[in-house]
């Protein structure tokens, strides 16, 4: 712990003298209260001299420009004392001169100025804040900080406003939380992230980050193109098995994607006095003629957002509002909550009675298994197929194609009704899906409906191939907006050519994202499929999911 403290001394920004030294000035090597004697004697000195020199000339009628060497020494003397009191005082051009810049200056605590925090650059760029000019913390340093946190005196959420250094603001986070708890975060690394990239919008409160391996399945061939596909997980032969569904896939001719549907939903719930209001508002809602006048309301708050439809569900009294948007390259959860809170504002006006209870009923419904997402799709609807050659799956797959359409019947279709499932239809969808959506910084809860995936397998061409195909109706991914901006999420949707949004048609990334994100699921329940029919799954997962490490000498 010493240790570490002293580390959080040498990284400190703004070094701060022992109180026993006297403060100096910059621009000579003196203290500051004997330059102030020194220059002000200067001044007042070359003053007096001046005068009375031009004084005696005068009265001798001697010429004023005819100076002598005294003259000419106490001149500069005068002209030097008074820049350094002009910038004493405080008058800015001046005060360059007496006051030399320093390199690091961009590197300065920053303090609240006339009571109001300083954010940290926006949360983007937390060097420089021009305007208006901040205090310098200098009455204390991170030790004093640290104890404060610990102390409960500054609040652990507003270093970052406090310090104006998001890297600085985790380190102290860190140590204090070390200390509150007595546990070590030995090994969650610190170093080398940029903290200022996350602050508003991606985490709260950091105190480090995890490190996730990325691997690449691949090259997986969709709609003609090559993908290589990054997939973020921690399970071992996960990316080896989608990688030889992507090779089977390639040497079978590829696989085709096709986007059925794409639509973004929200449902807020309001309350009236009476199921007779409740309905009155239903039937006012799904009126075609009132569609267009709904649509210009929703659209106040977004260039690309566009109302696709409104469907409501009556309990009682109580209404839900299931708003479908489009919403281009966002995934667009916000995006729909900005657009359906201007409606509901809207509706207030014309049912007065109307009660909103909340901007989210649950039928939209985000992040939890729901029918209504299995039936009406959320996000991107996408289905994709592929003709998997006969010989391919006995060399490459190791299996047959009669074993693998028997267990697809016996396991994803009657297994996972036997169990009740809710769009649970296959093999192991989620694996795929979230490995995809961590590496490129998708919301990885959203894996939850986004894996709702029916795989479907028979024999084709005299039973001779294997058609194989999956539906999956509520993909939600965004290459705008949340972790996407990240410097390694970025990178991986870049590998895949939908970084950013799309300059030619708004919204063809993320649906080129969606397609892929489909494809590699098909690979993914290939592969998957024939281990079980082969019998491999524990055979493979014994040699290549187990390590030899000794657990027990890892420290803890």
């Amino acid at each position: 712990m010493e240790a570490r403290r002293k580390s959080l001394h040498s990284s400190k920004t703004f070094h701060h003298e022992p109180s026993s030294k006297k403060p100096s000035c910059d621009a000579v090597s003196l203290p500051l209260c004997v330059a102030n004697a020194v220059f002000f004697t200067v001044f007042f000195t070359v003053v007096y001299y001046l005068l009375s020199h031009w004084r005696e000339k005068i009265r001798t009628s001697t010429p004023l420009h005819l100076v002598t060497l005294s003259e000419m020494i106490a001149l500069v003397a005068f002209f030097a004392s008074c820049i350094y009191l002009l910038g004493f005082f405080g008058i800015g051009f001046f005060h360059s001169f007496v006051l030399k810049e320093d390199d690091d200056s961009n590197d300065v605590v920053l303090k609240h100025n006339s009571g109001k925090l300083t954010p940290c650059a926006q949360a983007l760029d937390c060097t420089i804040v021009t305007s208006p000019p901040p205090a310098l913390v200098t009455d204390g340093d991170d030790e004093d900080i640290i104890k404060s946190v610990v102390d409960g005196k500054t609040p652990s959420y507003a270093l970052e406003s406090k310090l104006g250094d998001c890297k600085r603001a985790a380190s102290i986070r860190r140590e204090a939380l070390e200390r509150i708890t007595g546990k070590s975060l030995t090994g969650l690394p610190l170093e080398g992230f940029d903290y200022d990239s996350i602050l508003g919008q991606c985490c709260e409160l950091p105190v480090g980050y995890v490190q996730i391996p990325v691997g690449i399945a691949g090259p997986l061939l969709l709609n003609g193109n090559e993908f290589s596909v990054p997939m973020a997980t921690t399970e071992g032969c996960l990316v080896a098995s989608t990688n030889r569904g992507c090779k089977a896939i390639h040497l079978s001719g590829g696989a085709t994607s096709v986007l059925l549907k794409d639509g973004m939903t929200r449902a807020p719930v309001v309350r009236f006095g009476s199921a007779e209001q409740a309905a009155e508002l239903k039937f006012f809602l799904e009126n075609p003629a009132n569609f267009g006048k709904l649509s210009a309301v929703f659209y106040k708050s977004s260039r690309f957002g566009r109302l696709q439809s409104i469907k409501c569900a009556i309990a009682g009294k109580n209404l839900y509002l299931r708003f479908t948007c489009g919403t281009g390259d966002a995934m667009g959860m916000n995006m729909v909550s900005k657009g359906v809170q201007n409606v509901l504002e809207f509706l207030q006006d014309k049912f007065p009675d109307m009660d909103i209870i909340g901007i989210s009923g649950n039928f939209c419904s985000d992040k939890k298994p729901a029918a209504v997402n299995w039936i009406e799709g959320r996000g991107k609807s996408v289905v994709c197929e592929a003709v998997i050659k006969g010989d391919v799956v006995q060399k490459v797959l190791k299996t047959s194609v009669e074993a693998l359409v028997e267990l697809n019947m016996l396991k994803n279709l009657t297994g996972s009704a036997m169990a009740g499932a809710l769009g649970g239809f296959n093999a192991h969808a989620s694996n795929i899906v979230t490995a995809i959506y961590l590496a490129t910084g998708q919301d990885p809860a959203q894996n939850v409906e986004s894996s709702h995936c029916i795989t479907m397998m028979e024999l084709v061409n005299d039973g001779k191939d294997l058609h194989v195909s999956v539906t999956m109706p509520s993909i939600e991914v965004g290459t705008v907006g949340g972790g996407t901006q990240l410097a390694s999420q970025s990178a991986c949707l870049n590998l895949l050519g939908v970084k950013g949004a799309s300059k030619e048609t708004p919204g063809a990334n993320a649906r080129l994202l969606a397609t892929i994100v489909a494809g590699s699921v098909l690979a993914g329940e290939l592969s998957l499929m024939s281990a079980l029919a082969a019998g491999q799954l524990v055979k493979s997962h014994m040699k290549y999911n187990r390590s030899n490490k000794d657990n027990t000498k890892v420290p803890s």
